[in-house]
């Protein structure tokens, strides 16, 4: 239980310590954000920052750090430190310097960033990588939640009819200004899914279960191995490419640079604090974790083990409060998902999202995409999910990389992680059962030759050649 508490302390202690220290590599200063200077009543809208915390919150967090946390929890206790290092050195970075840039470029998307630092080649790449990505994103998270609102109501109110339901919610929230629905009810889903992670880690605690201390052993019953297969499990618990398609939203509303740390790296790190809780719980509850992967299979997969875990720890009025944080908590994802990928086109495309028209003709096709999607299996979806989360991720971060050296700031901060993002997605593809199934022999060494050739390749374009270029002055 020590190992648990270090964890949470460590989290809290990266938001003050390593969150200031980039948050002064970008040096925010006084100047007017879009939210002032591009005020439109429909995505760029003023909002308070405690409101903009709720909601990048919500937008973030989905069900990522909580069936993806349980899922890590087969691994063993080793979770912990992805969680926490991930958060802090990685994740934290990524959603704050994804969000700051973008207010720097009046609330751009990631793939127009991309583009603006790495090319426009890469432009290409991720407009449709992100498009696709959010697409996914927002099927899973009407998936998820659809499949656990049908165990909470009567019979006839089956999965697929809250799936239709959900589909409508995510019709409005697309379309509508973004502080007329989405701006009222996150704020009250925010509380909800506080609710749920306190109910949850203090239930864990007071009823006396019994949380293990730190072991590198691999515990996984299936002994499947902890790299990379643990780093892409984990994704949204730790970082998450889907995080920089979120921030730009927020990065249209946001009031003052000042307050990027709170809204960006902050709501990161209470992402990570909802995993860490979890993943707890995923390793606790059923004291072993061969017995979270009986429980996985015989509950039929997450949403099963969420309902348990809820129900048995905080009673019948207790466990409908930690379900309601977990059904709004990816509902309230997936409807920005969508939203995002409606302003993603929009950029693309360059058509303007004020008149109604224009909204309602990128966002039918992207709903009604999505709504085939759900009808596929969920846990294909979700393993293409994680790997496309973590690759999107490894390219935002070297986009960061490129802006921070131009900017004559502490570049390393965002190369670092995004070198070793590189080697996660890498031998992930090259060996997972999706992917090209090759041995860890082949795809281990792969992966790190990936990273470093990255690695190499940002060295040359940026540092290197600053250096060749200053000898030729002289």
């Amino acid at each position: 239980m020590i190992t648990f508490f270090v964890a949470l302390a460590l989290l809290i202690g990266g938001y003050f310590v390593y969150g200031k220290i980039v948050e002064r590599a970008f040096n925010p200063d006084d100047r007017l954000t879009p939210a002032s200077t591009m005020e439109d009543g429909v995505d760029f809208v003023p909002m308070k920052t405690g409101r903009i915390f709720l909601i990048q919150l919500l937008n973030i967090a989905g069900l990522g750090p909580i069936f993806g946390a349980l899922l890590g929890a087969l691994w063993g206790p080793v979770v912990f430190l992805w969680i926490v290092f991930g958060t802090i050195f990685a994740g934290g970075v990524h959603d704050y310097l994804s969000g700051m840039i973008s207010v720097r470029h009046n609330g751009a998307s990631i793939s127009e960033i991309v583009g603006m630092y790495l090319g426009n080649g890469m432009k290409t790449v991720m407009r449709i990588f992100s498009v696709v990505l959010l697409v996914l994103v927002g099927t899973v998270f009407m998936t998820g939640p659809a499949g656990l609102l049908a165990r909470l109501t009567p019979d006839t109110l089956t999965t697929n009819f809250w799936l239709i339901v959900v589909l409508i919610y995510y019709f409005l929230a697309t379309l509508l200004p973004i502080d007329k629905l989405i701006g009222k009810i996150y704020p009250v889903f925010g509380v909800a899914l506080i609710v749920m992670a306190l109910g949850i880690g203090g239930g864990i605690l007071v009823q006396g279960y019994h949380i293990p201390e730190l072991t590198l052993t691999n515990m996984h019953p299936d002994n499947l191995p902890i790299w990379p297969m643990m780093f892409i499990t984990v994704a949204c618990g730790a970082i998450s490419g889907f995080h920089a398609t979120q921030s730009p939203m927020m990065a249209r509303c946001i009031k003052s640079e000042k307050d990027g740390r709170k809204v960006f790296y902050g709501a990161m790190v209470a992402e990570g604090i909802i995993a860490l809780i979890w993943a707890a719980a995923g390793v606790a509850f059923y004291e072993t974790t061969g017995g979270l992967s009986a429980a996985l299979t015989e509950m039929g997969g997450q949403a099963g083990v969420v309902y348990d875990i809820s129900f048995k720890l905080l009673g019948p009025m207790g466990g409908v409060l930690a379900m309601i944080g977990v059904i709004a908590c990816p509902i309230t994802s997936g409807d920005t998902a969508f939203r995002s990928a409606r302003l993603t086109l929009a950029d693309w495309m360059g058509k303007n999202q004020l008149p109604m028209k224009n909204r309602l003709i990128l966002a039918v096709p992207l709903l009604a995409v999505g709504g085939l999607l759900s009808q596929i299996d969920f846990n294909i979806i979700w393993r293409y999910f994680s790997w496309s989360n973590q690759t999107l991720a490894m390219i935002a971060l070297w986009a960061a990389a490129v802006y921070l050296y131009k900017s004559k700031a502490k570049y390393w901060i965002a190369a670092a992680p995004a070198a070793f993002m590189s080697a996660v997605s890498c031998t992930y593809i090259l060996q997972a059962p999706e992917g090209f199934k090759l041995s860890t022999a082949i795809s281990y060494p792969v992966g790190a030759i990936f990273a470093i050739v990255c690695l190499g390749i940002f060295l040359k374009t940026t540092v290197l050649r600053k250096k060749e270029e200053s000898s030729l002055d002289a």
